[in-house]
């Protein structure tokens, strides 16, 4: 059952980064911005999509 459920999380981690990622991508951040966002997000997904979520570029 706990292998369930850190799959579950593991997804929903994936979604909420996916929809992170598609949000920068729409903003009206600069290009070397969005990248560095993507590329912190991607490196670290939990961390980065909070962090993210208080201080970065949303979609416009």
């Amino acid at each position: 059952m706990d292998i369930e459920v850190g799959g579950f999380l593991g997804f929903i981690v994936l979604v909420l980064n996916i929809w992170a990622i598609i949000s920068i991508i729409k903003s009206g951040a600069s290009t070397g911005s969005q990248v560095l966002w993507v590329i912190l997000i991607l490196l670290l997904p939990v961390v980065g999509l909070i962090i993210w979520w208080f201080a970065g570029p949303k979609g416009g």
